[in-house]
């Protein structure tokens, strides 16, 4: 065996948390692969004879590739402007290929991608990707894969204590600040759950039963096919048409959105679309579904699990 075949061999056994790092970072099994093909070309073309810990700076070289990534991401998205419905081109992100703000990314097998945004959690990824790049960087090595800060900062080309405030900056956009009180807000959550439910299965009587009788449906033209209008009022018009454009609900998730709970719905954990809801008592009475890629960005969004955690704590200690 040569010496570069050992090489390959020795990297195979890194490759498994190599993918994992990149794919918390990127939020993608695509361009988690992308980065750590990078990050082999990089290693083949290096002397790492001394290098005592090689694990640690495989991570190291995997985190600096996915952090250029994400800023070249980040460039494209604010270059992006926002584009009408396509039917075909929401038959794809519904199958695997995801609009990420700028492009239509169709990288990957979509059923390995659909695991992977499962095993991470579709809510974290879209999320993560609120951060800045550093922030998200920062917040994954360390308290995601217990890596210490002075390793971190000269991977975000900041000092330790600096790179420690990014984590702690991109902890805090995470949990949100729920405007609802504990009990009021996990009654929320349980009228969400119910209505996405009801969605997935296409049950009628389960909608019918989750939203108010006068309820508004307000949606961006983005997220609608051509023709449907951009506010629809009553359960039964509401119902009918979730049940028809209801398949984006496998990918959906409860959120915060605005410091209320409501639903991202993100193939692949790339968002594609957010629901801000409010709820009157246990019924859903407005729907504002945001799919224009500005408003999407200006969208406060957190994780619900960590914001009902929190106030359940909090209930403890009073």
């Amino acid at each position: 065996m040569g010496e570069h075949d050992g090489l390959a061999e020795l990297f195979e056994t890194h490759r498994p948390h190599l993918r994992a790092v990149a794919h918390r970072m990127l939020g993608t099994g695509g361009e988690a692969d992308d980065a750590v093909q990078e990050t082999w070309l990089r290693l083949s073309r290096s002397d790492v004879g001394g290098v005592a810990n090689l694990g640690g700076w495989l991570t190291t070289v995997v985190s600096r590739v996915s952090l250029d990534m994400l800023r070249a991401r980040a460039a494209r998205r604010e270059e992006a402007t926002p584009r009408p419905y396509d039917q075909a081109r929401d038959d794809q992100a519904v199958d695997g290929t995801v609009w990420d703000g700028a492009v239509w990314n169709g990288a990957g097998d979509p059923e390995q991608e659909a695991v992977l945004a499962d095993s991470v959690g579709r809510a974290l990824l879209v999320v993560l990707d609120t951060l800045t790049p550093a922030e998200r960087v920062a917040f994954v090595l360390h308290d995601v894969f217990a890596v210490p800060f002075d390793q971190i900062g000269p991977i975000v080309g900041r000092s330790p204590a600096t790179a420690k405030k990014l984590a702690s900056r991109a902890r805090h956009r995470l949990r949100g600040r729920p405007e609802t009180a504990g009990a009021e807000a996990v009654r929320h959550r349980r009228v969400v759950d119910a209505f996405l439910t009801a969605s997935r299965e296409g049950d009628m009587d389960g909608l019918m039963a989750v939203l108010a009788p006068g309820v508004v449906r307000r949606a961006d033209p983005a997220a609608l096919p051509p023709g449907v209008p951009v506010v629809v009022r009553g359960a039964g018009a509401v119902a009918r048409e979730t049940v028809v454009l209801g398949r984006r609900a496998r990918f959906a998730e409860p959120a915060l959105v605005n410091g209320a709970v409501g639903v991202v719905v993100a193939p692949r954990g790339r968002l594609l679309l957010a629901l801000a809801l409010a709820v009157e008592g246990e019924r859903i009475a407005e729907i504002d579904v945001v799919a224009d890629p500005a408003r999407l960005r200006a969208l406060d969004l957190a994780l619900l699990d960590l914001a009902l955690l929190d106030l359940a704590l909090v209930g403890q200690a009073v």
